[in-house]
C-alpha cells in the first residue's frame, strides 16, 4: 500500500511541476521566435568524368631446378643387396 501511495505523490508532484513550469513561460519569456526558413540557393552539380585506368598484372615466373638422383655404383648396389 506504501508503493502506491507513493506512486501517486510523485505523479501529483510531477503534474504540479509540470504546469507551474508551463505558467512561468507563458508570463515570463513565452514570446515565440519567428521561425522562418532560410533557403539556400541550389547548387550547380560537378561531374567529374575519370578514364578508366589500366590494370596491369605482374607475373612472376620462377624456375625450379631439380637435381637428378645420382646413380649409385656397382659398390654401392651391391652394399644395398646386403641385408645384415
Amino acid at each position: 500500500m506504501k508503493e502506491i501511495k507513493n506512486a501517486i505523490i510523485g505523479v501529483i508532484v510531477l503534474a504540479i511541476t509540470s504546469v507551474g513550469g508551463v505558467m512561468i513561460n507563458k508570463f515570463v519569456g513565452g514570446e515565440e521566435e519567428d521561425k522562418s526558413e532560410v533557403s539556400t540557393p541550389a547548387q550547380p552539380t560537378v561531374i567529374v568524368n575519370i578514364p578508366q585506368q589500366e590494370v596491369k598484372k605482374d607475373t612472376v615466373v620462377k624456375k625450379v631446378y631439380v637435381k637428378p638422383k645420382p646413380k649409385l655404383s656397382e659398390t654401392e648396389k651391391r652394399k644395398k643387396k646386403i641385408d645384415w
